[in-house]
């Protein structure tokens, strides 16, 4: 299972939730971002339908593959003053 880490941190002028590299959009307020951080994670966690997914990779190579509705990921907000 996948487990992903939204993390709450000082970003343009304001706060954001950050995965991995990836930020948010700025929220004005530590505790705007900390609720949106919540409520992401809180979403990635219900599961939905199977389905089949194309994307390209970093090649340019296209893939196909079933996405398991029910394999959602771990996920946990850290939240660092």
């Amino acid at each position: 299972m996948a487990h992903i880490t939204y993390r709450i941190v000082q970003h343009d002028g304001g706060w954001a939730y950050k995965v991995d590299d990836v930020f948010s959009e700025p929220f004005p307020s530590h505790a705007d971002a900390l609720a949106a951080a919540q409520r992401a994670a809180q979403e990635q966690r219900i599961p939905d339908q199977t389905q089949v997914i194309e994307y390209e990779d970093a090649a340019g190579k296209w893939h196909t593959e079933t996405a398991m509705g029910g394999d959602r990921p771990d996920t946990e907000v850290e939240d660092s003053p």
